[in-house]
């Protein structure tokens, strides 16, 4: 079968690899009709990260189910789903918490909690930007979706990004009326002002620099913060007349960088401490890992950012942070799509066949105007 595999930093290729297959009585194999690319893939492609040469990129999935394994009783051949980036057991303690983004038994690597599709340090399981996906524990991994085609553009944010960025706002610990800050305008970024809009916020401002990424920011009725045209803590405080916002959302993670392109992987976290209110909350969603191997100092290498901690403390507020547990979510984010209050297509801008997949990473990675989101068809 074809599938995007990663050959080195800025490299990726189509691919002919071995079939998916079934391996335990319990897996699932799912014939992908939309895979994304992730923001975070991004993290991957650039060499920022661990990931192994060969590795079959690809977490964000849905399609129709193929096959079943003997053990598997919900979910049956010809269902329509969505795949949460997720592997979970289902059984374990994590998992029977409602935490099975960080399952205690899908991950072999040593200090690891969790696992996902195609992702470095995250199990040894290929992503789904390829024609077949083994989804392992099927019954318990799989959301079933209407039949049919309808929504597809939407019900393919289900199985990471839209889930992730309602997650930032419930970590932010959002209530309805708040004043909410969200800083970056990538993707989950802006899924997790979609979350705040529809949970009833007051007013979202979205902080970016992308023109592209802004306007979608503005077109669902959130406000628009350009960090390249002053400090964006500055515009915020001025808008809200000094108060601060009562929570805001981290979408951006350890590659965050200032309005002339330098990291600072501290920077948005210490803005976040300055525009949010004291005893406000914080939920990061943005990733970050223990090792950045292109990180510019040695702390950060070994995954230590120093951000304004003491004004954290002295202003009593709160932070949540982690992968967001997709199966927490997803059936509710679902059932909005379906009955229209929740459409987080909105954010697609390109949809090619899986055989141009490398075309797409380059052009995601390199932020050319317009390029917001990219969605890969296997059948196409």
């Amino acid at each position: 079968m074809r599938a995007v595999v990663y050959r080195g930093p800025n490299q990726v290729e189509v691919t002919d690899v071995p079939d998916a297959r079934i391996e335990r009585p319990t897996d699932v194999l799912v014939r992908i009709t939309t895979t994304n690319i992730c923001g975070s893939d991004l993290h991957m492609y650039e060499g920022r990260t661990s990931v192994e040469e060969g590795t079959v990129f690809g977490h964000e999935n849905m399609g129709v189910v193929e096959e079943v394994g003997s053990a598997v009783t919900r979910i049956q051949v010809g269902d329509r789903v969505s795949v949460p980036f997720n592997i979970a057991c289902g059984t374990c303690r994590n998992c029977l918490s409602g935490w099975t983004s960080f399952c205690l038994r899908t991950n072999p690597t040593e200090g690891m909690a969790g696992a996902a599709y195609g992702y470095a340090n995250m199990g040894p399981y290929d992503g789904g930007q390829a024609e077949v996906l083994r989804v392992p524990y099927g019954d318990v991994n799989l959301l079933e979706l209407p039949e049919g085609t309808e929504h597809e553009n939407d019900f393919t944010m289900l199985s990471d990004i839209f889930p992730t960025g309602w997650h930032g706002t419930e970590l932010a610990g959002m209530r309805e009326g708040d004043d909410v800050a969200v800083f970056g305008a990538g993707p989950v970024g802006l899924m997790a002002a979609h979350s705040a809009l529809i949970r009833g916020a007051s007013r979202v401002f979205v902080v970016d620099k992308e023109p592209d990424r802004l306007r979608l920011a503005e077109s669902i009725g959130a406000q628009a913060v350009d960090l390249s045209a002053g400090d964006p803590v500055e515009q915020i405080t001025e808008a809200t007349l000094g108060r601060g916002v009562d929570c805001g959302v981290e979408a951006v993670g350890y590659q965050a960088h200032d309005a002339s392109g330098e990291e600072h992987p501290e920077l948005v976290l210490d803005n976040l401490v300055s525009v949010v209110r004291a005893t406000g909350g914080i939920g990061v969603v943005g990733v970050y890992l223990p090792e950045d191997p292109g990180a510019r100092d040695e702390a950060a290498r070994q995954g230590r950012i120093g951000f304004d901690y003491g004004s954290f403390f002295m202003k009593g507020q709160h932070m949540g942070t982690g992968q967001a547990p997709v199966m927490r979510y997803n059936r509710q984010l679902r059932d909005l799509i379906v009955a229209g209050r929740a459409t987080p297509g909105f954010i697609v801008s390109h949809e090619l066949p899986l055989e141009e997949a490398a075309e797409g990473y380059a052009r995601f990675d390199a932020r050319e105007d317009g390029w917001t989101k990219v969605l890969l068809r296997p059948g196409a």
